[in-house]
């Protein structure tokens, strides 16, 4: 898989101190038009894959109608999405928000098709902590594999909405304040996670909106995903040492000073 801009995969400042102040930021050409090609085709792939292991992709209830196509547990079903979730860029954009200790909370994809309609307006660390939300302990990196606009169910978000606290400050009708991300395919969009945002409706008569969602979180916040189960061994076996304690695997957060031992 190319990337595009392969000699600079550290983020801009102008994009890091976007993210600081406003919650998001948007990086164009991460990755080449052949590159995203070749990502959405596996992702095709890995929706019907997914289904071949009695997974389903439809959700009514996380989204409004049938719809949707949503994949989870990317990071077992082709090498291409393990690539993705340690990207140099992507990287240096979570250390920015959450520091060197973070794990990889989920990975999955959503596919809007032309119908779709918005899914309830949420915060992402609202759902893995409780508040008072003061600092970001989550982050999602959206890789961008169809350009994305109003048109065709853009992501909604309501600005500055990182800065709330508590459901307290959230007022009377936030999802009247939310607007539209608009993206060209191949680009990163990196999102604070206490930004709250929906799914737009895909009003479209024949464009779908793809989407990767790599999750990550404060390496004291359980993840969502639990890799030990959720990843075959064959899998696991192909990791690097890094990305195994980022997923969480075998030895647990030690960070604070304990050490292994082995039992007498």
């Amino acid at each position: 898989m190319s990337q595009a801009g392969e000699a600079d995969l550290k983020a801009p400042a102008q994009a890091v101190a976007q993210l600081h102040a406003s919650g998001w930021c948007l990086i164009p050409d991460v990755l080449t038009a052949e590159a995203t090609a070749e990502v959405r085709a596996r992702l095709v792939s890995a929706a019907e894959e997914s289904r071949a292991r009695g997974v389903p992709t439809t959700y009514v209830g996380l989204d409004p109608n049938a719809h949707n196509v949503r994949v989870f547990n990317l990071l077992d079903l082709h090498p291409v999405f393990l690539e993705l979730i340690q990207h140099a860029l992507a990287l240096s954009l979570i250390r920015e928000l959450l520091g060197e200790h973070f794990l990889i909370s989920n990975f999955t994809a959503n596919i809007a098709q032309p119908g779709s309609e918005s899914m309830a307006l949420h915060s992402d660390q609202g759902i893995v902590t409780t508040p008072p939300w003061v600092a970001a302990e989550a982050m999602n990196i959206i890789w961008v594999l169809d350009d994305m606009d109003e048109e065709n169910g853009a992501t909604r978000y309501v600005p500055d909405s990182h800065l709330w606290r508590t459901p307290d400050d959230l007022p009377e009708d936030p999802r009247a304040l939310s607007v539209p991300f608009e993206a060209p395919v191949g680009a990163v969009l990196a999102m604070d996670g206490r930004l709250w945002h929906t799914s737009g409706a895909n009003r479209s008569r024949n464009r779908e909106r793809a989407l990767l969602f790599g999750f990550y979180c404060a390496d004291h916040i359980r993840p969502q995903s639990n890799w030990n189960v959720q990843l075959r061994q064959a899998v696991q076996d192909g990791l690097s040492p890094q990305m195994r304690q980022w997923l969480g695997l075998d030895e647990g957060n030690l960070r604070y000073g304990a050490t292994l031992t082995t039992p007498p």
